[in-house]
């Protein structure tokens, strides 16, 4: 089930990813980063209530207490989980404006190597062998990447952004699947408790952030509502798979198999944005894949 939730995300991520890098040609990073969140709130919450309403979570089995729905570390986990993804987005917009859709996308992707070494190092994730040969031939392919881009095209800049942007979608990840793991609720409730929550906190800190300092970029949302509405569809979409899958197999392996993305990048990339990836940005691409591959075999 991991598995199929997991293919759901990467493939609603790569097209909310495209969707961002349209936005991103006319609308700031804040406010591109704020159309993955407005309207997908409400979408979670009529996902959450769905769930509710045909498949009623058994809570005596889940040894659930009404009082302690939300036990305290949970909203620790969601606030990181939720300030963390926004610094993310916000990395992989600027991303997209230094260089091209793809290799954008493909950088943000380091956040699975990333995952492997937190997971391994702070939440008790074991990678064997194996699996460590796949992070080091994804960090290979990160540099190869990076590599392409020249040193005309701010190379190291884009690099530093790449791992700050993967490292920060890691962390995201990471703790969205602890604050899942603290409720004493059934899968898929938990996941979508937290969905629902991460969406919410991330929508009120940038809707009041730029109504306060920067009230142009969300005019500027509002002259674009179907790019915008299209964003948080796919993006709400996505995060109900990462947030299922992560809720039912540890982050790492989630992640790396997520690097199937990379193929639906390509392809949204010539077919929808008609920008086209030179052969040593997709040998990188390629690799990161295998890397992925090493890693869920580890």
């Amino acid at each position: 089930m991991w598995i199929v939730f997991t293919f759901l995300a990467a493939f609603m991520q790569s097209w909310r990813n495209a969707l961002q890098s349209q936005l991103s040609r006319d609308v700031k990073v804040a406010g591109v980063t704020l159309a993955r969140f407005l309207w997908a709130g409400p979408i979670a919450a009529c996902y959450l209530s769905a769930l509710y309403l045909f498949l009623p979570p058994d809570l005596q089995q889940a040894g659930q207490e009404s009082l302690q729905l939300f036990p305290a570390p949970f909203w620790g986990f969601v606030l990181g989980a939720a300030l963390m993804q926004i610094v993310a987005t916000g990395l992989m917009v600027k991303l997209f404006q230094l260089r091209d859709f793809a290799i954008g996308a493909g950088l943000a992707k380091s956040e699975a190597i990333v995952a492997a070494v937190f997971g391994a190092l702070f939440f008790g994730t074991q990678l064997s062998l194996l699996g460590w040969l796949g992070v080091v031939i994804g960090a290979v392919a990160v540099l190869l990447m990076s590599k392409g881009a020249g040193v005309a095209r701010l190379s190291a800049q884009v690099l530093l952004l790449g791992l700050a942007c993967g490292s920060a979608f890691a962390l995201t990840s990471l703790w969205v699947r602890e604050a899942s793991l603290v409720l004493a609720l059934p899968f898929p409730h938990s996941a979508a408790w937290v969905l629902f929550w991460v969406i919410s906190v991330q929508t009120v800190i940038l809707l009041l952030f730029l109504y306060l300092r920067d009230r142009q970029t969300l005019e500027a949302l509002w002259r674009r509502p179907k790019l915008t509405l299209a964003i948080s569809i796919t993006s709400c979409l996505g995060s109900i798979g990462w947030f299922s899958a992560m809720a039912l197999e540890a982050v790492p392996y989630v992640k790396t198999l997520g690097q199937v993305e990379v193929f639906f990048t390509l392809f949204v990339a010539g077919s929808y944005l008609k920008q086209k990836v030179q052969p040593k940005e997709m040998t990188a691409l390629l690799l990161i894949a295998v890397a992925a591959i090493l890693v869920i075999w580890g």
